[in-house]
């Protein structure tokens, strides 16, 4: 599979009419915390709240008329399944989704209102997969592949040239790795205007397959990855993509766990107001780690803003407590008349924020003369939450939980 950097000039001038032309920005707030001038490129303001969108119009729009009129047919759990839907819709093209059974309620609604027939197969997205391939060779369709073919690759590509448009002196590009599609297209687009920019892809820890095929280490069989960066959870990596691109012009490839991940959401909703999803935010999670080498100007992609309402409130309150925002503490003092305030006056005195409180008498372990008592504190940061520990320890107070 070839793809050129002519490729790329070619999709931008036909995706320009319809793209959302997103913001790249400094950040004073990031560029402090990791030591670095940061740069977000904010593609979860993109149309359908990702960088899907260009490369499925790309790719829809360089269809013979013939292939238009039989229609395409993809599968996706989310931003893809989005992309290919609206980019159909101002083709006007008859698109059909298969989505896996369990893909949320909310993507599947938002893929129907963007026209797309949508069809439910299949307990995961390799089922999905399948028979999306199926109706391919039955009805005639066209597949849209979520990142193995060239005009979504170049589609994807016309983000790295909007980059250095912004920031010529730009020295590292950070990029999320699903598929590959992304990253490829940027490192592309990146290489062929100036070779000297890092780019490093970020992939999630419980699906490091190009990671491990990267640096030459065994693959691991992963039958299904949970993980909240769902959107670049891929059990088998592309060696097509591989081969074509990444080894060709990406410079390092890392991982991020779901915790770091929770981390860098809740910073880039406080610091930046952005409402970024797991894979969105997975390159700002290796920033934040400290590992990499940054040089003075780096750009970090923020790859999509579709996250589901029902997890961002665990998601916040993982990320506080990681940053020490927030704090969940229980203790065993004597059941006696006052040692609850005492336990508040310490707490208070920390100046920290209790939310909850819970008293318990009967768990198993304690004496008839003990008390568990279960706290949710408001804290600034991980010093505080140690000063307030040290604190009710001077009370008398036994520490046995705390997070």
């Amino acid at each position: 599979m070839k793809v050129t950097f002519a490729d790329i000039q070619k999709a931008r001038e036909l995706i320009k009419d319809v793209i959302c032309p997103t913001e790249m920005s400094h950040s004073l707030s990031a560029s402090k915390l990791v030591n670095s001038e940061i740069y977000f490129k904010f593609e979860n303001t993109q149309r359908t709240g990702s960088f899907k969108f260009r490369g499925a119009y790309n790719k829809i729009s360089n269809l013979t008329p013939e292939e238009k009129a039989r229609g395409v047919v993809a599968s996706s759990a989310g931003n893809h399944a989005q992309g290919v839907a609206l980019s159909a819709s101002l083709a006007g093209v008859k698109a059909t989704i298969v989505m896996p059974e369990n893909a949320s309620i909310s993507k599947a609604s938002a893929t129907r209102a963007y026209g797309a027939n949508v069809v439910l197969k299949g307990e995961i997205y390799d089922e999905a997969y399948e028979y999306a391939q199926k109706l391919e060779k039955e009805n005639g369709y066209t597949f849209v592949h979520p990142y193995q073919d060239p005009y979504v690759i170049a589609g994807q590509g016309t983000i790295g040239i909007e980059i250095l448009e912004k920031v010529p002196d730009l020295d590292t590009v950070i990029v999320p790795i699903g598929g590959g599609g992304l990253i490829s297209g940027i490192a592309l687009a990146v290489k062929s205007i100036n070779p000297k920019v890092r780019v490093i892809g970020v992939q999630s820890d419980r699906s490091p397959g190009m990671a491990h095929l990267f640096k030459k280490e065994p693959l691991s069989h992963i039958k299904r990855a949970a993980t909240i960066a769902d959107g670049i959870a891929i059990k088998n990596p592309s060696q097509v993509m591989y081969d074509n691109f990444i080894s060709k012009y990406v410079d390092e490839v890392v991982t991020v766990s779901d915790d770091e991940i929770a981390e860098a959401i809740v910073f880039l909703m406080e610091r930046a107001k952005a409402v970024v999803e797991g894979s969105g935010a997975a390159a700002m999670a290796a920033a934040m780690s400290g590992s990499l080498s940054l040089g003075n100007k780096c750009c970090v992609i923020i790859s999509g803003g579709n996250i589901d309402l029902n997890i961002v409130s665990k998601i916040i309150d993982r990320g506080q407590i990681l940053r020490g925002r927030l704090c969940e503490l229980s203790v065993i003092v004597d059941d006696l008349p006052g040692n609850l305030s005492k336990l508040t006056q310490a707490i208070a005195g920390q100046k920290a924020n209790i939310l909850e409180v819970h008293h318990d008498r009967v768990s198993k372990g304690l004496s008839l003369r003990e008390t568990r008592i279960d706290f949710v504190l408001e804290t600034s940061s991980i010093e505080h939450v140690e000063k307030i520990k040290r604190a009710l320890e001077e009370t008398g107070a036994k520490i046995i939980q705390s997070t």
